[in-house]
């Protein structure tokens, strides 16, 4: 499985994030590596799909694709959790589901 963790360092968010992303690989006995890859520019956003920070890629798929008309960019990202609420962190339901996925 190839696990890609993306971020923009003007987010505070992204330490959690990939805090969350690492206690869920480790609920679910994941031991492959992540690659933490920063994004510092525009065109490493376009160049990555990056549609801001944080942004959690499994074999390549965003675990929650944005809107089909949503440029990528510099940005902080903003997630849906599952009681309707808006937060800068990715649901651990979300991370995990989309792990066990992969894993199939």
């Amino acid at each position: 499985m190839k696990i890609a963790f993306l971020y923009w360092e003007e987010c505070p968010s992204h330490e959690r994030a990939l805090a969350l992303l690492q206690e869920s690989m480790q609920r679910l006995l994941i031991e492959d590596p992540v690659e933490i890859i920063q994004i510092e520019t525009e065109e490493e956003a376009q160049a990555y799909s990056f549609f801001g920070s944080p942004t959690i890629l499994i074999n390549g798929t965003d675990i929650a694709p944005p809107p089909e008309d949503m440029p990528p960019g510099l940005t902080c990202r903003a997630y849906r959790q599952p009681n309707g609420r808006i937060s800068p962190l990715p649901a651990r339901e979300l991370v995990e589901a989309a792990l066990n996925a992969a894993r199939l």
